[in-house]
């Protein structure tokens, strides 16, 4: 139990962190947003709870195939401002875009 709660404090700070930092510095908000530290916890984690290599192999295989699917989602954002899309939208075109990514490797990699 002591290591759910442990796993789920370490996410809040981390999401608070990046909001609170991306106020008045987005870049660094950016850089720790950035940082794959979800998934040195989360393998770090599986490692711990399992001891199974085979299954800390695979999600890092999977992981390295997912993270590049899912950076559609940033580009409507990165482009709103140029654009004078508003946030929803282009936070909303951005979620469709990485789920057609990640769905379409899903539907043809099984």
């Amino acid at each position: 139990m002591m290591g759910y709660i442990l796993r789920v404090a370490i996410a809040v700070v981390t999401i608070v962190a990046v909001s609170e930092l991306s106020k008045t510095h987005p870049r660094y908000g950016a850089l720790l947003l950035s940082l794959p530290l979800t998934s040195i916890l989360a393998l770090g984690f599986s490692w711990q709870q399992h001891h199974d290599l085979v299954s800390v192999s695979q999600l890092a295989k999977d992981t390295l195939i997912l993270v590049p699917l899912g950076l559609p989602l940033f580009v409507p954002l990165a482009l709103a401002s140029h654009y004078g899309w508003n946030f929803y939208a282009a936070f909303l075109a951005g979620i469709v875009l990485a789920a057609i990514t990640v769905g379409s490797w899903l539907a043809f990699s099984a």
